[in-house]
């Protein structure tokens, strides 16, 4: 078997265990498996597995997708459908370069996408670590610099009317127009998610729920956006709900780059502004987000990988042992 197919049949074989978020049971034991036909020990948390490798050093990804918005099917090139990209890629690239051996801590994550309990679970366990790199979809790219965020949950309460007479009326639908443009005139970077409202009945909404999550630039503190909040009681009630600030990573940076250019990268800086399970691990890890393929693409149906780009990311993952093992040697 050459090694196009082998990254394929792994992928597929991946892709193919249904991990939504809280239950990657099916996939854990996959993952365990495999490594420990390798010979390697492994600690195993209720949200998370990892190697018991040197903690200077860890390399992770999570194992849950969201819901199948696409099946599994290969091109020649790409390889599509949900959680190729985000992040089976990036779970296949590890085991692969486990094969070579590694020295460093690797560790699979489960809940990512929903509320981030594998990772919140091993930074209450890993306390002595140095670095962390989490692989997510960058393109290849450096996410060295991660956007912080948090969501707002918000209930417009209105007035009810005849649909005829909406001047009679208070519509709750329009109420959170108007708070979503008071945010913008605000200078929040909102992202609405969700917004709910309205029956079949032919009246002006008295009520409506609305989802917004609002982005901070790395450095950016909370509490500067919080208390401007204040100005949507007179439009209902809010909640606000995973709150995290931004970050910019430090030392591991360079680590990486050495890593990318040894394996004859060009060296590219992006920008993370998605949550991932980086913002958990932030505290007391210097951490870097970089990993295979687009996440734009990533839970849509169009969500595509190049097995390429997984080959290259599995060789800098074999690249960054052999850069800490030669530290270590001249320390």
């Amino acid at each position: 078997m050459d090694k196009n197919d082998k990254i394929l049949e792994l992928l597929k074989t991946l892709v193919e265990i249904e991990s939504l978020s809280k239950k990657e049971r099916e996939i854990c034991v996959f993952v365990k498996d495999y490594l420990r036909s390798l010979g390697y020990d492994l600690i195993e948390g209720k949200y998370f597995i990892s190697t018991q490798g040197n903690r200077e050093l860890i390399v992770a990804t999570h194992l849950d997708t969201v819901t199948i918005r696409s099946p599994f099917f290969f091109d020649g090139v790409y390889a599509y459908g949900t959680g190729v990209c985000d992040a089976k890629g990036s779970v296949a690239a590890m085991l692969l370069a486990a094969e070579a051996g590694l020295d460093y801590t690797l560790a699979f994550f489960c809940d990512e996408e929903e509320d981030g309990l594998g990772s919140k679970e091993f930074a209450n366990h890993f306390k002595e670590g140095k670095y962390a790199l989490i692989l997510e979809p960058t393109n290849l790219q450096i996410a060295s610099k991660h956007y912080g965020n948090f969501e707002l949950h918000l209930e417009l309460l209105g007035k009810e009317a005849h649909g005829a007479y909406p001047e009679a009326g208070r519509n709750a639908i329009t109420l959170a127009f108007e708070v979503y443009h008071k945010l913008l005139e605000k200078g929040y970077k909102i992202n609405p998610l969700r917004i709910e409202g309205g029956d079949d009945l032919y009246v002006i909404p008295a009520r409506c729920k609305a989802k917004f999550e609002v982005f901070l630039y790395p450095g950016e503190k909370i509490e500067t956006y919080l208390e401007k909040l204040n100005f949507i009681e007179e439009y209902g009630r809010y909640e606000l709900d995973h709150l995290y600030e931004g970050y910019e990573s430090k030392e591991i940076v360079s680590l990486l780059e050495e890593a990318l250019r040894e394996t004859g990268l060009s060296v590219v800086h992006t920008d993370m502004k998605s949550w991932t399970d980086a913002l958990n691990l932030k505290d007391y890890l210097d951490v870097v987000v970089w990993g295979p393929g687009d996440l734009s693409k990533c839970h849509t149906p169009e969500e595509k990988i190049r097995l390429s780009d997984i080959e290259i990311t599995s060789e800098v993952l074999k690249n960054l042992n052999e850069i800490l093992k030669k530290r270590e040697e001249n320390v």
